[in-house]
């Protein structure tokens, strides 16, 4: 049974900084890409970043570009998002996601990721 577990989230004001983190159990992390989705109330769910299993190669929403890094370190399972100068239009949930194909998560047009976290909120206030 794959598990992901996010951490991190919570309440920042404008300019502020959190980093969220996935721990991955269940399988090999190093055969897995990472990505994270968010979820805003009212609105889609929206890709937000993804990470190759080598870490090779990331992609990121245009939104967030310049302001949020995707890291992971396989030894401990665990993918990063660090995510500064948010912004109030950052306020959603943040979900999670793996899966064996790359594509999974940054294709919107193929099979969604099979494994998801419960997601982790984050509000900014103004």
């Amino acid at each position: 049974q794959v598990q992901l577990v996010e951490s991190g989230g919570g309440f920042v004001q404008a300019g502020g900084s959190l980093r969220l983190s996935c721990a991955v159990s269940g399988r090999t992390f190093s055969t897995v890409n990472m990505g994270w989705f968010r979820q805003a109330p009212g609105k889609e769910r929206e890709f937000v970043a993804a990470i190759s299993r080598s870490g090779l190669r990331t992609k990121y929403v245009d939104s967030v570009k310049g302001r949020f890094t995707l890291s992971r370190d396989n030894a401990k399972s665990t993918v990063y998002l660090q995510m500064n100068s948010l912004k109030p239009e950052d306020t959603a949930v943040y979900y999670c996601a793996a899966d064996t194909s790359l594509y999974a998560l940054i294709d919107d047009t193929t099979t969604p990721p099979h494994y998801w976290g419960q997601g982790t909120q984050v509000t900014v206030s103004s």
